[in-house]
């Protein structure tokens, strides 16, 4: 376990960013990436998660695929990111910006439709540092 800072969390966000594949992150608009503490409990009981389970992040929004032809003027969508839970996986900051990047790839996957699977094909190759 770890613990950093708000300040140091988020550009530790900036840095995970950066290292997801370029292809995400060229392709992303409107999307608000915000850091909480913590999932609420509602949340957790809404999505059926029971403790010891935890949320790292959530996509809030609208994925591409869904979005019809007059879609617009709209709020940003949202990636949550959950600092204590990081926290608590993490054992240093390599793997803290490791644990948040895997988590950008997995809720930016949902902003553009892909399936579990297909986000978990790509993480694969983020562990595997075959980031494009």
């Amino acid at each position: 376990m770890i613990h950093v800072d708000r300040d140091t969390f988020e550009r530790l966000v900036a840095d995970a960013l950066a290292g997801i594949p370029r292809r995400f992150r060229d392709a992303i608009r409107n999307v608000a990436i915000t850091v909480e503490d913590e999932p609420s409990r509602a949340l957790l009981a809404e999505m059926g998660i029971r403790p010891p389970g935890s949320l790292l992040g959530l996509y809030q929004g609208t994925p591409l695929p869904s979005r019809s032809w007059d879609y617009g003027n709209m709020l940003p969508d949202r990636i949550l990111l959950f600092q204590g839970p990081h926290e608590r996986e993490s054992d240093d900051q390599d793997d803290l910006v490791a644990a948040i990047g895997e988590t950008l790839i997995h809720e930016i996957g949902h902003y553009f439709g892909l399936s579990e699977e297909e986000i978990e094909e790509i993480e694969e190759r983020y562990w595997r540092g075959e980031a494009e």
